[in-house]
């Protein structure tokens, strides 16, 4: 049986090494890291207004909780943690954990939001920020609503569904990511990639999907995308027309119609690459 703690909490580590408590109806004001080293805690109903609140801690819950803005750097170094129907309006949340459950939670300030965590399941989510998911393993998404640049740069094992995404950069030197039945806006996506592979996905991007390495595209559009697939090894199946297509470096390229062909022979080999297509409108 957990003890039962409700009250407002001040000043630093105000619950440090707490264990088996089912804090309601509480506000942690002032006071760095109220809760860190706590164990098999449970949050309902209560507020986090300042820094550090959960780190080095270990089976988590929190639910229907508020994380201020300057409840930043929230939730480091922690194992097997939920958190569900909260705001979290601080930035630099979860870093380094492991075993993190995120569902209908908004991130309005997501910047820098977790960093090298693993197996981390995201449902429900509305994120805006920058730089989201850095260096983060084994991931399972599943209805992300996501505004911010450079996401899941260097991410590996990385599943998203039926999600949003409007991220210029997402996707660099990952590897193993899967999207799929996603719309996905934003310049430069996937440089640098290993095994990225995009089911049933609308993509709109300038110069995206280059460099990637084992690139696979099954049954996508590319709307208003341009110079795709540069440098990349690809195979993929397009529904429509693609706008530009520049020096792949190989693979099989599927579509109803391209509108600029450029394959430079001093710059790749370009029987390597077939191309299977209705029509195009220009070779350069």
């Amino acid at each position: 049986m957990k003890e039962r703690l409700t009250g407002i909490f001040t000043g630093e580590r105000s619950l440090f090494m707490a264990q088996d408590k089912h804090i309601t109806g509480s506000v942690f004001e002032d006071g760095e890291s109220p809760l860190k080293h706590s164990k098999n805690i449970e949050v309902e109903d209560s507020q986090f207004k300042w820094k550090y609140p959960f780190w080095y801690s270990e089976n988590i819950s929190v639910k229907n909780c508020t994380f201020y803005e300057m409840g930043r750097a929230g939730i480091w170094y922690t194992r097997n943690i939920s958190v569900s129907d909260c705001a979290y309006i601080a930035p630099k949340g979860f870093r380094r954990c492991d075993g993190v459950s995120i569902t209908n939670v908004n991130f309005p300030n997501a910047a820098e939001t977790l960093w090298q965590c693993r197996n981390v399941k995201l449902n429900n989510v509305t994120a805006k920020g920058d730089y989201l998911a850095m260096n983060c393993e084994n991931m399972e998404i599943d209805g992300l609503n996501l505004d911010g640049n450079y996401s899941f740069d260097g991410a590996k094992n990385v599943t998203i569904r039926n999600s949003r995404l409007m991220s210029k950069d997402a996707f660099w030197n990952s590897e193993d990511i899967t999207a799929e039945n996603c719309y996905i806006n934003g310049e430069y996506l996937g440089w640098n990639s290993k095994n990225l592979t995009l089911i049933h996905c609308t993509i709109e991007s300038l110069q995206g999907l280059c460099f990637c390495e084992n690139l696979t595209l099954i049954g996508c559009k590319l709307v208003n995308t341009t110079l795709a697939f540069e440098y990349s090894t690809v195979n993929a199946e397009i529904i429509g027309m693609v706008d530009s297509i520049k020096n792949p470096l190989g693979g099989v390229i599927k579509c109803e119609g391209i509108g600029e062909l450029i394959m430079e022979e001093d710059k790749v080999e370009i029987g390597k690459t077939e191309f299977i297509s209705n029509s195009v409108t220009a070779e350069a």
